[in-house]
């Protein structure tokens, strides 16, 4: 998706070097990619290096990144692994691009559920301030690779055929069903998925204070990501104003009612689109939507070319 997007957004690129643990030909989209065996020395001469590679100990980033950075490349990890560092910037360029003034080599891109979440709270939060986020997370199968979609559509096939599935990818089988897991579980119940939502947001928004629950939840849909947001702000706001911070928010879609939008109409799609807008009843300070952007896109890809994009500038 990264090769895709640095050509539909003619990126400037006078040569690309494309890497992986083995060497092979890749077709994408009519086109031939060389992709080369990975090596210290395939580091050298590069000024902005791409990583979307495995996490964790054995993974790209956390094996290459400090050699890429020291025969002077800057690094864009799409990975977890250094996200939460304090000395690593945490971006989405819509709302927190001065932050790569601090850069020293690294700059790491958020997780795919957080980065919708905080495009759409964003506006609000710099507008009136929040108090309190309740979110519930419907993702996608490609959200956890492109074999766990394939099992999806497997499965699928075999359940309608009558066919028993054992499930591979996921704890349990996806078709037809919903996995309230995402990640391992962790600190007070709360999975590793759910954990990412309330300190990435946090980090991203410059406000440690914000209240956020999470529930992240694994649903048979192959691309495009769902959240159901319940927020309270700080300060009075109505709802004709909150339309009217979305419509103006760059990378924002604002879908006004009867109409919502729903992963399938996302898929393939760069804006992070917000529908559903309603006011709590109960409470005058709070709101509910529905938040929906295609998690290889924006939620990975995009948004880690336009983080590239803003170093240029």
């Amino acid at each position: 998706e990264m090769l895709r997007i640095l050509k539909q957004r003619k990126f400037p690129v006078s040569k690309l070097t494309v890497l992986a643990r083995s060497a092979r030909t890749l077709e994408l989209d009519g086109e031939a990619y060389q992709i080369q065996e990975v090596s210290n020395e395939a580091f050298a001469g590069q000024d902005i290096v791409l990583f979307a590679g495995t996490e964790g100990e054995k993974g790209a980033a956390v094996t290459y990144s400090k050699i890429a950075i020291e025969q002077g490349a800057t690094v864009i990890d799409n990975g977890a692994d250094f996200r939460l560092k304090d000395d690593v910037p945490l971006i989405i360029p819509e709302i927190n691009a001065d932050d790569l003034k601090q850069h020293k080599g690294l700059i790491a891109n958020p997780n795919c559920s957080t980065i919708q979440l905080a495009m759409a709270l964003a506006p609000v939060h710099k507008a009136v301030g929040l108090n309190r986020v309740v979110v519930s997370s419907y993702q996608a199968a490609s959200g956890a690779g492109k074999k766990a979609a394939e099992e999806l559509r497997s499965q699928a096939e075999q359940l309608l055929k009558g066919e028993s599935v054992t499930p591979q990818e996921f704890s349990k089988p996806l078709a037809f069903n919903l996995i309230p897991q995402i990640g391992s579980f962790q600190e007070a119940g709360y999975s590793t998925e759910e954990w990412k939502l309330v300190h990435e947001t946090r980090k991203i928004l410059h406000d440690p204070k914000i209240s956020i629950n999470a529930t992240t939840v694994r649903v048979p849909v192959i691309n495009a990501h769902s959240e159901s947001v319940y927020f309270e702000t700080r300060r009075p706001i109505e709802l004709d104003q909150l339309k009217s911070l979305w419509d103006q928010a760059e990378g924002i879609s604002f879908v006004d009612e009867p109409n919502f939008t729903t992963p399938n109409e996302a898929d393939g799609k760069d804006e992070v689109f917000v529908s559903r807008l309603r006011k709590d009843p109960e409470s005058p300070q709070a709101f509910c939507c529905w938040v929906v952007s295609d998690n290889l896109r924006k939620g990975a890809a995009l948004n880690a070319i336009q983080i590239a994009e803003a170093l240029l500038k």
